[in-house]
Formats: structure tokens, sequence, C-alpha cells
């Protein structure tokens, strides 16, 4: 009895550890746990012959990106107006929704050459090196007040230091 136990047990470590387990098959390939895909060549006989497998890389197919229009930022809604598209990164967009200007002013730091320079004072155009905002008004501590779109992932209104910012009229 102990002996047939023990046959059993180590014929099931054999198959259960020695050979390979596959979890699934794609394109003509089979995959272990690990990741690693084989081709198991034809009628399910390995390439190599007794018990071997020839590893091949599995590359799956590539989505095509798709882009709406002539910009380098991704868009993720369209509105009216006349600007075009919004870029994931839209402040400079957003102020050409209130200023004008053309596709380049959707990047923020080309609002540097806008208009012509200025000091902070109300209604103008603040601009840093990836942000920029319109300035509404000054706070009791002396922070500029600063319209801009995409502070937050939104069009806010907050006191901002403007140390080292541009400012265009």
């Amino acid at each position: 009895m102990r002996v047939m136990a023990l046959a059993l047990m180590s014929s099931f470590l054999v198959c259960t550890f020695a050979a390979p387990s596959f979890a699934m098959k794609q394109d003509g390939l089979w995959g272990d746990r690990n990741g690693s895909w084989y081709d198991q060549g034809s009628k399910g006989r390995s390439n190599l012959g007794a018990g071997g497998y020839t590893k091949q890389a599995y590359k799956p197919k590539k989505k095509k990106k798709t882009q709406t229009a002539a910009y380098t930022n991704s868009y993720t809604k369209t509105y009216s107006g006349g600007v075009g598209p919004r870029p994931g990164k839209w402040c400079g967009w957003w102020m050409r929704t209130q200023l004008g200007g053309g596709p380049h002013l959707n990047v923020a730091w080309n609002w540097r050459s806008y208009g012509s320079p200025s000091g902070p004072r109300v209604g103008a155009v603040v601009v840093w090196r990836h942000h920029v905002g319109i300035i509404t008004g000054q706070a009791a501590n002396g922070q500029w007040i600063v319209k801009s779109g995409n502070d937050g992932g939104r069009v806010r209104e907050r006191a901002r230091s403007v140390k080292g910012a541009v400012f265009r009229i």
C-alpha cells in the first residue's frame, strides 16, 4: 500500500512540475504561466521533436494612434469658437478663446511673444514656462489674482505668485 501511494505521488509530481503548463493559445502560439510563447508546430507536435519547444517572441498588434488636428498635444474635447479642438494641456488654448491668436499659442510659453512687454497689472497676460493666464486683480497679501485654463483641470481664478513670470499686454 505504501509503495503504491509513493508511486502515485511521484507520478503526480513529475506530471505537475516537469511538463510545461500551457494556459492559452493565441495566433498559433501556446503560452505558459511565465509569459513565454511557444510554437507547437503542426498537429500539436513540437518543432524540436520529443518534448522540446521552440520559443518565439509574441508581439501583440499595435493600436493605431489617431490625431484629430495638426497640433502636438492629445485632444480631449472639441469646442466651437474657431480655436479648434482642446488639447490635453489647454491653458494656452483657453487664452486663445479669450484673446484670439493662432494655434501656435496653444503652447503656454509661446505667449511670451504676444503683444508688447509689460509689468504686472490688471489685464496683462502672465506667462510662466508651462502655464499662462490673465491678471484680473491683486490680493491683499500682494499676490496677483490670475484667471487661467487648465488650473487644476478647470478654469480657475486665484491668487498666485508671479515670480519669474513674463508679462505682456
